[in-house]
């Protein structure tokens, strides 16, 4: 299956298993432009184009490389949010978590940088750009999707979005060799259920509860798992490099996250002294 295609797939799935949901629970749409104006957006710049550009240019950079101009998308958010989000303050903490968090990223997949061809700037370009996009849109939603339920607003991002990769993909994929066998299917209906709507779902959730920065910092999290995952299901090594690279990514989270942690811990205390 092309993976444009497959993207596309993906998502129109996922609004199927949305719209029964948004169905069941009997979840109204807003009608107001900003709702309309927000799934257009989420459609476009989440769903979309993003993912057109990531599978484009990773099949002319490496993976790890991929992954650690993926890991900008922190330092894009941080921007954004300085002109939409002046509530939301930039301290050292978080400043020097994503910072470190980068360099872990880095120190992973450094082994990594190679090109496969003449299109390797172009191929960076994209993956950058990709994640300027997802950027822009986190913290507008942030902004302006408060009053909205995320599912609704997902529905409508996904469906944009699907319609969008699926004329991209008939447009530049070849569909010669497409087989639906029984493989295909089911990572459709596992990618569709867990990896889009439970996925973007909590995501957008947790946006109007956790600050745009430190949602943001899940980029990090995302290089680790997946190469635990090559580790547990492809038996790849995990090598000293990997072990100490991770360690910095979490030890990034956790200084981002100092000053909630050290509130934890201070409420905490005061509930035992009561």
């Amino acid at each position: 299956m092309p993976p444009i295609l497959g993207a596309s797939l993906r998502f129109l799935l996922a609004s199927l298993f949305l719209l029964g949901i948004i169905e069941f629970r009997k979840i109204q749409f807003a009608r107001d432009r900003v709702f309309w104006n927000l799934g257009l957006l989420m459609g476009l710049s989440s769903f979309g184009i993003p993912l057109a550009l990531v599978y484009w240019g990773t099949q002319f950079i490496p993976t790890g490389l991929a992954s650690i101009l993926f890991a900008t998308h922190p330092f894009a958010v941080v921007l954004f949010s300085y002109f939409l989000l002046p509530r939301e303050k930039l301290n050292r903490a978080k400043l020097g978590g994503i910072i470190l968090g980068f360099v872990g990223v880095y120190v992973i997949f450094a082994s990594e940088f190679s090109f496969q061809s003449t299109f390797g700037v172009e191929g960076m370009i994209a993956i950058i750009l990709s994640s300027a996009l997802q950027a822009f849109t986190l913290v507008t939603v942030k902004k302006y999707g408060g009053p909205y339920n995320t599912m609704s607003l997902n529905y409508v991002g996904m469906v944009i979005g699907g319609v969008l990769l699926a004329g991209v993909s008939l447009l530049m994929e070849n569909h010669a060799g497409l087989v639906f066998n029984q493989g295909a299917i089911l990572s459709l209906i596992y990618l569709a259920l867990f990896g889009s709507v439970v996925t973007f779902v909590t995501y957008f959730w947790l946006l109007k509860h956790v600050e745009v920065v430190l949602l943001s910092l899940t980029a990090f999290v995302t290089p680790i798992i997946a190469v635990l995952a090559g580790v547990i299901v492809f038996q790849e090594s995990f090598t000293t490099q990997m072990m100490a690279g991770s360690a910095l990514v979490l030890l990034g989270i956790i200084v981002a996250n100092s000053d909630d942690l050290a509130g934890v811990v201070k409420r905490g205390k005061a509930v035992l002294w009561e």
